[in-house]
C-alpha cells in the first residue's frame, strides 16, 4: 500500500494537445499535482492564456494552477514528455484526432490517451480505430471518458473518468497519473464499449432534450434515457462491448448526466429544435462542438449496416437531416408496435 501511494505521488510530465475546453479543464485537474504543458494551435490565443493565466475563450473565470503551462510549439509538448512514465493526452475533437495524430506519426511519444466522444464523420471509425490507423499497434493507447462537464472540472468539483486500453501499463500509468484529489479515475480493457458509450449518449441527449423543450414530462425522460440506454447496449456489444460496461460511469453514467444536465451542448440543440430553431443558428449559438449532430448521421447509418434496431436514434437523424419535425419523431416513437423490454 506505500508503494502504491509513493507511485500515486510522484510528480509525472503530461502535454495535453489542445486547448477547447476539456482539454483545458483535464490540464487544470493534472496540474494540481503534476507538471501540464498546454498545447494549442493558436499562437496569439495560447500568448494570451498565458499572460492572464485563464482559457478566457472555452473557460472564463477559471484560473490556471501554477503548475500549468502553456505553448504553441508542437515540438516543445513532446519534448516535454520525453521522459519514461510520462503521458500525452490528445483533447481534439473526433474530426481533429486524424489530423492531430498525422502530426503524432513517426514522433518519439511515450503513449497516446485520447479524450474525443464519437465517430468519424466519414468513415464511421471510432477513435481508437483511427488511432490503430494512422499509428499502428507501436504506441499504446487509450480513451479517458466518463460523466464530466468541463466547468466543474475545472472549478475542482468530484468527478469520476475510465480509462479503457489494451494496455495494463498505460492504465495504471494513467491510473497513477490522474487518480487524486476530486478526481477518481477506474480503469477497463473494454474499449470499444468505452467509446460507444460515449459517442452514442450524445444522441439520447439530442433526443431527451427535445423531449424536455416540447413540455412531454419526466416521464417521457426517464423513459428515453432507460430505452436510450437499450439501443447503446444493442449497438456496443454487437460492435464487441461488454454489457457490463454500458451499466458503468461510460455508459449509464454519462447518459445521466448528459440527458440531464444544463451544462450539455446536446441537451442543448434539443431544446433548440423544440424552439423551431434551425440547425444552423444552434450550433453557431453553441459556439462549441456539438458531437451528437454528426454522431447521428454515423450511428444511423452503422446500426443500418449491423443490422441493430435504434429508433431514438432514427428519429432523432430524421429531425437533424430530414426535415422531420420534433413532435414528428414523438409521434414516431409513441406508435411503435409493442413488446417485451
Amino acid at each position: 500500500m506505500q508503494e502504491k501511494t509513493k507511485q500515486a505521488d510522484a510528480v509525472r510530465k503530461v502535454s495535453v494537445l489542445g486547448a477547447g475546453a476539456w482539454g483545458t479543464a483535464v490540464a487544470m485537474a493534472l496540474a494540481q499535482r503534476h507538471d501540464v504543458l498546454l498545447w494549442g494551435r493558436n499562437a496569439a490565443a495560447l500568448q494570451e492564456m498565458g499572460r492572464a493565466r485563464v482559457n478566457a475563450a472555452y473557460l472564463p473565470g477559471y484560473a490556471f494552477p501554477d503548475r500549468l503551462q502553456v505553448a504553441s510549439d508542437f515540438d516543445a509538448a513532446l519534448t516535454h514528455v520525453a521522459e519514461p512514465g510520462s503521458l500525452l493526452i490528445a483533447a481534439s475533437p473526433v474530426a481533429g484526432l486524424r489530423p492531430l495524430l498525422q502530426q503524432l506519426k513517426g514522433r518519439p511519444i511515450p503513449n497516446v490517451v485520447w479524450l474525443c466522444k464519437g465517430f468519424e464523420y466519414d468513415t464511421g471509425l471510432l477513435p481508437h480505430q483511427i488511432v490503430r490507423e494512422v499509428l499502428g499497434d507501436t504506441v499504446a493507447g487509450g480513451a479517458l471518458s466518463g460523466p464530466s462537464f468541463a466547468q466543474e472540472v475545472a472549478k475542482g468539483l468530484p468527478c469520476a473518468l475510465t480509462i479503457a486500453s489494451d494496455s495494463a501499463a498505460l492504465r495504471a500509468c494513467v491510473v497513477e497519473t490522474a487518480h487524486g484529489g476530486n478526481v477518481r479515475v477506474y480503469s477497463s480493457e473494454d474499449l470499444v464499449g468505452v467509446e460507444v458509450g460515449g459517442a452514442v449518449k450524445n444522441v439520447l441527449a439530442i433526443a431527451t432534450g427535445a423531449a424536455d423543450g416540447l413540455g412531454l414530462g419526466l416521464n417521457a425522460r426517464a423513459a428515453l434515457i432507460t430505452r436510450g440506454l437499450a439501443e447503446i447496449t444493442r449497438l456496443g456489444v454487437a460492435l464487441g462491448g461488454q454489457t457490463e460496461t454500458f451499466m458503468g460511469l461510460t455508459g449509464m453514467g454519462d447518459l445521466i448526466l448528459t440527458c440531464t444536465g444544463d451544462l450539455s451542448r446536446n441537451r442543448r440543440v434539443g431544446l433548440g429544435l423544440a424552439q423551431g430553431k434551425p440547425l444552423d443558428q444552434i450550433v453557431q449559438e453553441l459556439g462549441h462542438v456539438a458531437e451528437g449532430v454528426p454522431c447521428a448521421k454515423a450511428v444511423r447509418e452503422l446500426a443500418v449496416r449491423r443490422g441493430v434496431d435504434m429508433p431514438i436514434t432514427n428519429a432523432v437523424a430524421g429531425v437533424l437531416f430530414d426535415g422531420d419535425q420534433p413532435q414528428a419523431m414523438v409521434t414516431r416513437l409513441l406508435s411503435r408496435d409493442p413488446r417485451g423490454e
